[in-house]
């Protein structure tokens, strides 16, 4: 049967519920806007030191504003873009594809039943999450 795309994300959500997965997408450009924006702020109300002072201060809240809240993976993979949710299926789909199912549940319970298959799925997602959206990954609740 063929595989289809929202098929897959399902299959991903489960298995990320499974193992508890959870993700903090960092947001390192909205810290560099802000600390160049106290920077500059800084800057006009108080010359070189000012500055400095909005630069440190800037990076501060930067740096906090950066570290990503945890979110379940699951919420993160239904709130990709299609294209991104392309990228992942066609890297899902070269282990999927040997597999012989007729709905998404008897897909989920093959691959469940299957540790292998599981290991190399949550390969594909970790190494998905990590490198296309720099996300930091934590188990458990």
């Amino acid at each position: 049967m063929p595989i289809n795309v929202d098929d897959v994300m399902q299959l991903f959500c489960h298995l990320s519920q499974e193992k508890g997965m959870k993700a903090a997408v960092k947001h390192s450009g909205r810290g560099a806007l802000l600390a160049g924006a106290t920077a500059f702020l800084g800057g006009l109300v108080g010359g070189p030191p000012g500055i400095a002072f909005g630069g440190a201060v800037g990076g501060l809240l930067g740096a906090w504003m950066t570290s990503g809240q945890f979110r379940p993976v699951p919420q993160i993979l239904l709130e990709l873009p299609p294209a991104e949710q392309q990228k992942l299926y066609d890297e899902a789909i070269a282990i999927l594809s040997r597999l012989d199912w007729t709905d998404v549940a008897q897909l989920t319970a093959l691959v469940m039943g299957n540790a292998s298959i599981q290991q190399k799925l949550t390969g594909v997602l970790i190494n998905y999450l990590s490198k296309e959206l720099r996300a930091e990954i934590q188990y458990g609740e």
